[in-house]
């Protein structure tokens, strides 16, 4: 018997916003978890990307914040979802805007390259949802512009990622900060023994939910595998991208990941030079620059979008045909976060990855840790021939300069062209002494140097005459 989201005891409002999206039936994850969040469990959820985690929190929360009406806290929250990257936290945001669009909550969102001045302000009120990155957040925290004692419900989305990205002690400061009898709420796509750790201290006789085993990819994912040198992956790519060489699917929107934010900035230059337009989004960029490269990557005004590991949690966006893993990821469950951008809300998609020798390891560690299940695919025939003898992976070289040679002193264009000129002597100031004391006179081709010649002899009286 099929599951529907009216079987799971949501209220009317929060029935009448999923109505308004057009969703008529949970996912897995939905199914199992709204039910023990609505009895105010704490709940740890282990769950691929693009599976409707967030509306597997956000939904029983909305209604457990509707139910309980108490006031919004000066300068805090009544719940508090803590994301790893700005577009992760802006999307779970218009997420809770949209779930809760019937139950009057008041929905705000905070991360890092924004006004600080700006998130004070808007937060001096407080809200009912809060989502923000951890730094952020702490930022406003240590200014005494906001403060945690008004939470009753906590959710970490993406705990692992979190992890990777180094905010283990601002979320351990965070849970200082928090009331001990709030509900916490725990979801990830992988569980290291770290996250375990966190469980530990953040819950309460969690209920474990596992739709999947931890770290397996998508089912709908098919995924393939070059064999490649390092120097010559630009060249593959770049024949790929152009369709010079065949792959499986049609390309509709391309996610390429690399593992440097310099990487993924030197990989769209070089993609520009050979005529295929590309953005980056990184760590490094400003919040208008990343949003900008989604707005056109989701809109396929720019169809190719790189990226590092850093940015691939906050991209949910339907249509992403292709990932490509340009370079492999040196963490193994990055790989599973990374394919997992494609094959969302039912669709299928492909996975590409090019591993160089220096990357065997890597590739080895992500079968050993993933189920995942490589079809390797051949070079193009042309390749050898394109690599060697085009060269796109090697910079144009550097043309020397041609230097100038200098005219002899003291010739001039007229002399050069062997045009008769004269009274050179009376005007020469460098080597005739006096303004005009010299009196030197030449007729005539060559006047002029004999001239000067007898200059240097007498200071200031010098005559030369030479018939050319």
């Amino acid at each position: 018997m099929t599951i529907q989201f009216s079987d799971l005891g949501l209220s009317q409002p929060v029935m009448q916003a999923l109505d308004m999206q057009g969703y008529k039936e949970p996912t897995p994850i939905q199914a199992q978890a709204i039910p023990p969040v609505l009895k105010g469990r704490d709940l740890l959820g282990i769950a691929q990307t693009g599976t409707g985690k967030t509306a597997a929190f956000m939904l029983p929360s909305i209604d457990n914040l509707r139910k309980a009406d108490n006031n919004i806290p000066f300068k805090s929250c009544r719940m508090l979802v803590l994301a790893p990257t700005r577009e992760l936290a802006a999307q779970i945001a218009q997420s809770a805007k949209d779930y809760g669009a019937l139950a009057g909550l008041k929905v705000h969102s905070i991360v890092g390259g924004t006004s600080v001045n700006k998130d004070r302000n808007k937060l001096h009120r407080g809200c009912d949802i809060l989502v923000a990155t951890p730094g952020r957040l702490l930022d406003l925290i240590d200014q005494k512009a906001f403060h945690l004692s008004g939470v009753e419900v906590l959710i970490l989305d993406e705990a692992d990622q979190m992890l990777d990205l180094g905010f283990i002690h601002a979320l351990r400061r965070i849970s200082e900060l928090v009331p001990a009898d709030r509900q916490t709420l725990f979801f990830s796509a992988t569980m290291p023994k770290q996250i375990k750790e966190l469980v530990g201290k953040y819950c309460s006789d969690p209920v474990t939910v596992s739709v999947t085993p931890a770290a397996s990819t998508a089912e709908r994912i098919d995924q393939y595998l070059f064999m490649v040198q390092q120097d010559e992956k630009q060249a593959l790519l770049e024949m790929i991208l152009s369709e010079r060489h065949q792959v499986p699917g049609k390309f509709e929107r391309v996610l390429i990941f690399t593992r440097t934010k310099h990487g993924a900035d030197r990989l769209v230059k070089k993609l520009s030079q050979v005529g295929i337009p590309s953005n980056a989004i990184h760590g490094n960029k400003s919040q208008p620059q990343r949003e900008r490269a989604l707005a056109e990557f989701k809109s396929a005004k720019t169809p190719i979008l790189v990226a590092t590991d850093v940015a691939a949690r906050g991209i949910d966006i339907p249509g992403v045909s292709h990932v490509i893993n340009y370079e492999l990821p040196n963490v193994p469950e990055q790989y599973v976060h990374r394919i997992g951008r494609t094959a969302r809300a039912g669709a299928d998609g492909v996975a590409i990855a090019f591993c160089a020798e220096d990357e065997r390891a890597y590739l080895k560690d992500i079968n050993k840790q993933t189920d995942a299940s490589f079809e390797r695919l051949p070079l193009p025939d042309n390749f050898r021939a394109v690599v060697e003898g085009v060269g796109p992976t090697k910079p144009e070289p550097r043309q020397p300069r041609q230097r100038v040679k200098p005219k002899p002193r003291g010739a001039s264009a007229d002399r050069m062209n062997d045009k008769p000129q004269g009274n050179r002597g009376g005007g020469n100031r460098r080597r005739g002494g006096k303004p005009g004391g010299g009196q030197g006179q030449g007729s005539g081709q060559g006047g002029g140097r004999q001239g000067r010649g007898q200059r240097r002899g007498g200071r200031g009286r010098s005559q030369g005459s030479s018939q050319g």
